[in-house]
């Protein structure tokens, strides 16, 4: 089921497979995947870390036995407890065999990563781009080093996916708003996500105790940003989103599996919401990576920027701090920027549909992500 992808698609005009349970259309299309129905089949795969270790491992067990509870069927990847890969949980070449296994043989009705990881970019010449374009489309979730995928599939293969939680999450004793918020996502129960109150800075997860909920200890305070503006209060914009884990963007920039130039032509008309958040990024890194997108063209046609919680949270270096960091590249765009948002590694999140039309509303600490 290998294949390496020499060609990729240059283009989107792609063909709408008349998904049309899913009423979420609008304009011009992204390929939605049909929702989750009762006793359906949810597939897990591991194309960058698998739960071979603790807390990862428990966690992902339990996950499993809360989905079979529910009345899923399961079906579970190769490489899921696989642990001998660099920087990923198998070979490029067995991960890439695992990817196109699921994305193209309609084996599940959503595809969730078993985490996320450091070179899962080295997957990419092993993933058919090609065949997932004309395969019926099937969401695929997870966050982190999994924008390999979550972001490439709506620019190369037009195709919608969920940057939300990975598999382990779906463990914990008791869901959080969030996990649950993600879980409705899949299976068409709701539409619409609302920011949480509170987040966690420590986590009490641990080897010992690995299916401990999110300690949620930090009121969640939102920043707004527009051209020379600081201190607003507010945001209304509409739009089409897309964005991921910054230092996986930067990553992907420039290189053959960058389309973002074709996307933002087809989508011109909607016009591009971007999120991002960053992990390893100091806030140095952050600003070279904002840069680099920007200088790329990225954020031609951008209606606006959410930007999640960074992993260096509160951390300043020669006098840059992680807000400066953003609104020294994004602010010459003048449109509105939110930081501090619920998206990322500083749980919780939100689950973020990319590819979707969305209409987002934010006023004081309140936001709210529509998809239309």
């Amino acid at each position: 089921m290998s294949g390496n992808c020499t060609n990729i698609i240059l283009d989107n005009n792609l063909c709408v497979l008349g998904f049309t349970d899913n009423p979420w259309y609008g304009g011009i299309i992204v390929r939605i995947p049909g929702f989750l129905k009762d006793g359906g089949t949810i597939g897990f795969v591991a194309p960058s870390f698998g739960c071979n270790i603790e807390p990862y491992k428990s966690g992902f067990i339990s996950a499993q036995d809360k989905f079979k509870e529910m009345g899923y069927k399961l079906e579970i990847g190769s490489n899921c407890y696989e642990g001998c890969g660099i920087g990923i949980s198998n070979t490029p070449e067995k991960c890439g065999e695992e990817l196109n296994y699921f994305m193209t043989g309609k084996k599940a009705d959503v595809i969730i990563s078993c985490g996320g990881g450091e070179l899962m970019c080295e997957v990419l010449d092993y993933v058919n781009f090609n065949s997932i374009s004309r395969s019926g489309p099937v969401w695929y979730m997870g966050f982190s080093d999994n924008t390999n995928m979550t972001f490439l599939l709506p620019t190369i293969c037009d195709t919608a996916a969920i940057y939300a939680p990975c598999a382990p999450a779906f463990g914990m004793r008791t869901w959080h708003k969030s996990i649950q918020d993600a879980f409705d996502i899949i299976t068409g129960r709701i539409s619409e996500v609302h920011g949480y109150d509170m987040w966690e800075k420590e986590s009490l997860k641990t080897e010992e105790n690995p299916l401990e909920p999110y300690n949620v200890t930090e009121r969640k305070n939102l920043v707004y940003y527009n051209g020379n503006t600081n201190n607003g209060n507010g945001a209304d914009i509409s739009g089409r989103l897309i964005g991921g884990c910054l230092d996986c963007l930067g990553t992907l920039v420039g290189t053959k599996y960058d389309k973002v130039a074709g996307f933002n032509e087809k989508y011109k008309e909607d016009g591009i919401i971007w999120f991002m958040e960053a992990c390893d990024l100091n806030v140095m890194g952050i600003r070279r990576a904002l840069w680099q997108l920007a200088h790329a063209g990225w954020f031609k046609y951008v209606k606006g920027f959410l930007i999640g919680r960074p992993f260096c949270f509160g951390e300043e270096f020669l006098g840059l701090d992680q807000y400066r960091a953003v609104t020294g590249i994004l602010g010459e765009y003048n449109v509105p920027v939110i930081m501090d948002m619920d998206i990322g590694h500083l749980p919780p999140m939100m689950p973020l549909i990319t590819g979707a039309k969305v209409h987002v509303r934010a006023e004081g600490n309140e936001v709210s992500v529509k998809y239309n």
